[in-house]
């Protein structure tokens, strides 16, 4: 495109000095009565430049208006999926913003909609149980805002480490949550069976225990957690989380809880067999779980 400078007039200036307003850089009445491109929208020009990290100067070239369209986008605004290029602007950014905060990790929010980006959503969206092709459609987006009041105002970089608890923690979380768990499958039974042991072992007021049917939850029950480890086929009502992360796996337990319309919540928890299981499982990798898995419940609930 034919840079804009100022002098100019016209429609385009005018769009310019729309998108420059909804983004805070105020231009004089004259000019937007006038449609010129005078000096207040010149100093505009160059004050959001300089904000963007792009060169110095106050004209609209091909680079500046690229980062003006981008930075114009709310999320919501439109369907974001993976592409090449890849879409990328003010949605893309604060759609990471809220995943990262939310537990479900894209890396640093840049406002480009890549692989990382789209794993977290598929993620997300399997944890509100809706269909995880990585496409962020206004399902995603709704399910998102009615979990503003976990993300609004909260850093962008999301959760960090959390670490092992410590016993009096998890004791105190323990007596005060009562939550049951089931099972799908052998493998998990044992690991379910292991956690309700060491739950017990932590406290002798523990409200954890174990369910044959995860429909039928205890009276006062906050929580029916469901292990697994089959992947979960297509979409489903059950939020299914995949138990990889544990850094974030915490924050996520939290997050499916908050969304879910279910009461009491029903979480489903994948566990981790897709790099490097051999098909074996011993006994120290149940206990492994087991001590994970209860770790992070507790954490979840502090």
């Amino acid at each position: 495109m034919d840079p804009i400078c100022e002098g100019a007039t016209g429609a385009a200036v005018e769009d310019i000095q729309a998108r420059l307003a909804a983004l805070g850089y105020e231009t004089e009445a004259s000019e937007r009565e006038s449609q010129t491109f005078g000096p207040s929208t010149a100093t505009a020009v160059a004050k959001f430049r300089l904000d963007h990290g792009l060169s110095l100067g106050s004209q609209i070239d091909a680079s500046t208006w690229s980062t003006l369209v981008d930075e114009g986008y709310c999320m919501g605004d439109r369907t974001l999926y993976l592409r090449l290029p890849n879409f990328h602007g003010a949605d893309v950014r604060q759609l990471q913003k809220c995943l990262n905060i939310l537990g479900f990790s894209c890396g640093e929010p840049d406002g480009y909609y890549g692989v990382h980006t789209e794993a977290a959503v598929k993620q997300f969206q399997e944890s509100q149980g809706q269909l995880a092709d990585g496409m962020a459609f206004p399902d995603t987006f709704d399910a998102i805002d009615r979990l503003h009041h976990v993300w609004g105002g909260k850093p962008a970089a999301g959760p960090h480490p959390m670490g092992g608890m410590g016993f009096a923690r998890a004791a105190e979380v323990l007596e005060r949550m009562q939550i049951s768990m089931a099972a799908e499958d052998p493998i998990s039974r044992n690991v379910a069976g292991r956690i309700w042991n060491l739950a017990s072992a932590t406290t002798d007021k523990s409200g954890l225990d174990l369910l044959d049917d995860p429909l039928k939850a205890r009276k006062g029950d906050k929580l029916v957690l469901v292990l697994a480890t089959a992947a979960q086929q297509g979409a489903s009502k059950m939020p299914n989380l995949s138990t990889d992360d544990i850094d974030t796996l915490p924050q996520r337990i939290r997050t499916a809880c908050e969304s879910s319309r279910r009461t009491p919540p029903i979480v489903r928890l994948q566990l981790p067999f897709g790099i490097g299981y051999d098909g074996t499982f011993t006994t120290g990798d149940a206990q492994t779980f087991a001590v994970i898995l209860l770790d992070a419940i507790c954490t979840a609930f502090e």
